[in-house]
C-alpha cells in the first residue's frame, strides 16, 4: 500500500535534460534522440522512504518561453521542484535565479527545491563552476546536486535526497496537526 502520493515538478531551461534525467530516475534509460518535450507529461516511480512506500509523481515540461504560461496549474499541489541547468552553458543558470522567482511566486511557500547542475560527465565543456551554484543554493535555500544523466551519475542520489526531505516537511506538518487537533480536543 503506497503511504504518499508526491507531486514533484522538473523545471530548467529547454535542452538542459530535464526529460532525461526523468527517464534515468523512472526507467534507467537515456534517450539518444530526445526530442523537445511539449507541454507537459508526467512519469512515476514508487520507492521506500523512511520505511515508508512513495510514489514519486513527476512531472515534466516544456522549458521554451511559449510555455511559461503552464506555470501556476502545473505548480498546484507541487511538494518538490528539481531545477536543472546545464554545466555547459552558463546562460541555462543565469537563468535559475528566473526559475526560482518563479516557483517562490506560483508554489506552496513549503515546496523543497532542489538544484541541479546536469551533464556533469562533460568536465571538458563545463562553463559553470560548481562553487557558484554552490553559493547560489546556500543563499536561496536550495539543496544543490550535480547529475549526469548520460551515465546515470546521481541521478538516484539526488532524488532520493529531495524525496527525503519532501518526507520531512510532510511528516512535520501531519505531526503540527495531530499535535494541535489534540490540544484543542484536550481543552
Amino acid at each position: 500500500k503506497i503511504d504518499y502520493v508526491f507531486k514533484v515538478v522538473v523545471i530548467g531551461d529547454s535542452a538542459v535534460g530535464k526529460t532525461q534525467i526523468l527517464s534515468r530516475f523512472t526507467k534507467n534509460e537515456f534517450c539518444f534522440d530526445s526530442k523537445s518535450t511539449i507541454g507537459v507529461e508526467f512519469q512515476t516511480r514508487t520507492l521506500t522512504i523512511k520505511s515508508k512506500l512513495i510514489k514519486a509523481q513527476i512531472w515534466d515540461t516544456a522549458g521554451q518561453e511559449r510555455y511559461r504560461a503552464v506555470t501556476s496549474a502545473y505548480y498546484r499541489g507541487a511538494l518538490g521542484a528539481m531545477l536543472v541547468y546545464d554545466i555547459t552553458k552558463r546562460q541555462t543558470f543565469d537563468h535559475v535565479a528566473r526559475w526560482v522567482e518563479d516557483l517562490r511566486a506560483h508554489a506552496d511557500n513549503s515546496i523543497v527545491i532542489m538544484l541541479i547542475g546536469n551533464k556533469a560527465d562533460l568536465v571538458d565543456l563545463r562553463a559553470v563552476p560548481t562553487e557558484d551554484a554552490v553559493e547560489f543554493a546556500e543563499d536561496q535555500g536550495l539543496f544543490f546536486s550535480e547529475t549526469s544523466a548520460l551515465s546515470g551519475d546521481n541521478v538516484d542520489t539526488a532524488f532520493v535526497k529531495l524525496l527525503g526531505e519532501i518526507y520531512s516537511v510532510v511528516s512535520k506538518k501531519v505531526l503540527d496537526c495531530e499535535t494541535q487537533t489534540s490540544f484543542v480536543t484536550a481543552n
